[in-house]
């Protein structure tokens, strides 16, 4: 397994096909959330992803939400009950505290998942929400 960190110009062609084709396998076939994924903010995101074989197995993206605060989304992983989830965000957290100036990590995760979040040192800041029909909470971490 490979841990790999990057801004969008710097992934191969390869690289982000696969970060798409995981996120349309967990966002769209699995969890059937339609929408559309290219939102233009990849482009200003910090790329973090765990591949094997060239596949892409878990995948986050940071981006500076406003300023102070690095937002993660699209986080995933492909394979569970691996700890694929903690160690892509362990990595990714530790990078960003190195290359991304930031006061807070700011998330929004889906009700059932808020609790690896905590576990992570994230706290519930909102109140729950929905997001294309699915629960969520407004989660932050101070950096």
């Amino acid at each position: 397994m490979i841990f790999t960190a990057k801004a969008f110009n710097e992934l191969t062609s390869t690289e982000v096909y696969e970060i798409l084709k995981a996120r349309a396998t967990v966002f769209v076939k699995e969890q059937k959330i339609i929408y559309v994924d290219m939102d233009n903010v990849d482009y200003s995101a910090r790329h973090f992803f765990i591949s094997e074989n060239g596949e892409v197995i878990a995948y986050l993206r940071a981006f500076y939400e406003e300023e102070g605060t690095v937002h993660i989304g699209r986080v995933l992983t492909v394979r569970r009950k691996e700890g694929l989830g903690k160690l892509v965000m362990t990595e990714a957290i530790n990078d960003i505290r190195k290359n991304m100036k930031c006061e807070r990590l700011r998330l929004n995760s889906q009700t059932h998942a808020a609790g690896f979040y905590e576990g992570l040192g994230f706290k519930r800041v909102s109140n729950e929400f929905l997001i294309e029909n699915i629960p969520h909470y407004t989660m932050e971490l101070e950096v």
